[in-house]
């Protein structure tokens, strides 16, 4: 489900969509883990989201990119949605958690994904053999 969600069409053949999807599922699962209502689960998978996106597409460094989540997550930003910046939307040991989830599933690897959103890789033959 997630794969069609994301549109991944090239699942098999690309790193870079195996990634996304294995980054976004396990996401997923940490806040069901954390029994996130739909609105916080909804609310988390938009963070991880902006936290992404602030590397792939805004390129930002790992403290500019710590700086945006932190002025996502106190309502002090410019959110694309409503719930990234409401208050209540998380309690503070929610946030703290999802603070660590982050240091751990994204930001720890950050030159890994660095590496894999912007160093242009040679396209691997794939043969029979």
């Amino acid at each position: 489900k997630m794969e069609e969600f994301l549109n991944l069409t090239q699942l098999k053949t690309s790193l870079k969509e195996a990634i996304l999807l294995d980054y976004y599922t396990a996401g997923f699962w940490w806040a069901k883990e954390m029994n996130f209502s739909l609105i916080q689960l909804s609310g988390f998978m938009d963070l991880l989201n902006f936290a992404l996106e602030n590397l792939s597409d805004k390129r930002m460094s790992l403290g500019d990119n710590l700086k945006e989540l932190e002025r996502a997550m106190s309502g002090r930003g410019k959110p694309d949605s409503e719930e990234r910046g409401d208050l209540n939307l998380f309690s503070i040991e929610q946030a703290k958690a999802i603070i660590d989830y982050l240091i751990v599933s994204l930001f720890k690897h950050y030159k890994a994904y660095e590496y894999l959103f912007h160093h242009r890789r040679e396209e691997p033959v794939i043969s029979n053999e």
